[in-house]
């Protein structure tokens, strides 16, 4: 056991439901690769959502920093602090937890406080005390943590495989001994049997570095755009990584420092358990530049909003948090490798061309597959207003189709004397469907289907309500549509190979 957790290191987190994670699980003091951060809030893949922007986050980190000047972001909507000192201040942990709340609560937000021994159950306190305030008792983490299912881990593929070998809970993969563990599962598995015992989920470097690995520089002119300053810490964060590699070691925490020329200056630190990537460190630098106060919109000027108040002349990244690194296992094909280009490419096309220019699809939730894909900026996971991992009565079942039309083709379907099949009210089917033209094009017979799937959508909104019935068909050329039926007309979303 680390000295830190013989001493019972206490944590407190303010977690804020207004800000969402998404479809990724809080990976903060989790094992397992550099989780990309979730979305930022206001970005084009995340038009349509009621979350607040990053620079409503900082009134919460501003009324968390009353109780202890040394905050840990961990994402939009998570911070944390140390809960020691404070609590001996303010006269115990419950009484800190509920003036933390009650100051969050102020503000217009709701948040869960969550008081534990270390950041991964103080996280999963939080989670659990929403709109109150939870506190483990000192020693007894290993207890609260015992009955929790493994997924919390945020590791689906360890989760998985510790399914199958019947261990379901952090209490049952915690009785494995430490070297069983190592050996069977990997440094995935070493860091996930840490957590589940209560544990840091790295020990503490041995003593700090004695060389200053500090990445800075320096903008003359000064940089007004967000876009410039974020490109910038990529390439800084790469450095970071070359120096402490060379040194052996990883920074699971850091802090970014933005000066402009004005001479006001903005310092956080964020923690991320595993490898920092420069994507997630140029992220948080984003986020950073959102919550500045008088920022603008995200890509416009972060630093001026019109008053003069000039542009950024200075960038830093500090690690704060060193521990010794203990590798990567890469993907048998080099997936990771694979990836890493990938990114690279990616990142340059978006120096070129604008942060918006490069896309990928994110799974969201919606009942139909037009609803179902949302493009997002690459480096960015989206937080949606339809999270995909809900409940969607109505939605089409698996298989997925493999081609979704943005606009959907017309189509007509008829049963045997030639009439058009229609759905009733009560989701009753007219006739069989007999034969499928699409697009105008010659009719085909209808070999099989399946059907109909009623939906009624928005039926609070007269404007948008509409009621129809989706229909999976297969023709006599092998062909397989995704037909939809609304008042008497018959069109084709989708198309399945």
């Amino acid at each position: 056991m680390t000295r830190q957790a013989q001493r019972g290191q206490r944590v407190l987190v303010v977690r804020c439901p207004a800000w969402p994670p998404g479809d990724a699980p809080d990976r903060a003091a989790g094992p397992g690769p550099a989780a990309r951060p979730a979305g930022q809030a206001g970005s084009a893949g995340t038009a349509g959502q009621a979350v607040p922007d990053a620079r409503a986050f900082e009134q919460v980190i501003d009324a968390a920093e009353r109780f202890s000047p040394r905050i840990e972001v961990l994402r939009p909507g998570i911070c944390a602090f140390g809960a020691r000192g404070p609590a001996r201040y303010f006269g115990g942990e419950d009484e800190l937890g509920r003036l933390v709340a009650e100051a969050v609560t102020r503000l217009g937000f709701d948040c869960g406080v969550g008081i534990a021994d270390g950041m991964f159950a103080a996280l999963l306190a939080s989670r659990d005390g929403l709109a109150s305030v939870l506190i483990v008792p000192p020693g007894g983490t290993a207890a609260y943590l015992a009955p929790r299912a493994v997924t919390v881990l945020g590791e689906p593929e360890l989760a998985d495989l510790l399914a199958r070998l019947g261990i379901r809970t952090l209490g049952e993969f915690a009785a494995l001994p430490a070297s069983e563990v190592a050996n069977r599962f990997g440094p995935p598995g070493v860091l996930g049997h840490r957590l589940a015992r209560g544990l840091d989920p790295r020990p503490p470097a041995a003593r700090p570095p004695e060389a200053d690995l500090t990445a800075r520089i320096e903008f003359d002119p000064p940089l007004d755009r967000a876009e410039q300053v974020v490109f910038a810490a990529k390439a800084l964060a790469g450095q970071l990584h070359d120096r402490l590699s060379a040194a052996g070691l990883t920074c699971v925490r850091i802090r970014v420092e933005v000066a402009r020329s004005d001479g006001s200056e903005i310092t956080r630190l964020w923690r991320h358990d595993g490898l920092l990537s420069d994507l997630a460190v140029a992220e948080r630098v984003r986020w950073q530049l959102d919550g500045w106060p008088g920022a603008g919109d995200r890509g416009g000027d972060p630093v001026d909003d019109g008053g003069g108040t000039g542009g950024v002349v200075a960038l830093r990244l500090i690690p704060d948090q060193l521990v010794h690194a203990q590798g990567r296992q890469l993907g048998l094909w080099g997936d990771a490798a694979i990836s890493d280009r990938v990114a690279r490419a990616a990142i340059r096309v978006q120096a070129m061309l604008g942060h918006d220019a490069v896309r990928q699809p994110v799974l969201v939730g919606g009942r139909s597959p037009a609803e179902q894909g949302l493009l997002v900026p690459f480096g960015e996971v989206a937080r949606p207003a339809r999270p995909a991992g809900r409940p969607w009565p109505g939605r089409i079942p698996a298989p997925a189709p493999s081609t979704v039309y943005p606009v959907p083709r017309q189509a007509m379907v008829t049963d045997q004397a030639g009439a058009l099949v229609t759905v009733t009210g009560r989701g009753l089917v007219s006739a069989d469907p007999a034969r499928l033209s699409v697009d105008g094009g010659r009719p085909l017979a209808v070999t099989a289907w399946t059907g109909p799937w009623p939906v009624t959508e928005r039926w609070w909104d007269p404007e948008h309500a509409c009621r129809k019935a989706r229909f999976q068909l297969v023709a006599a050329d092998g062909s397989a549509w995704l037909a939809v039926v609304s008042d008497g007309r018959w069109l084709i979303e989708a198309s399945y190979d």
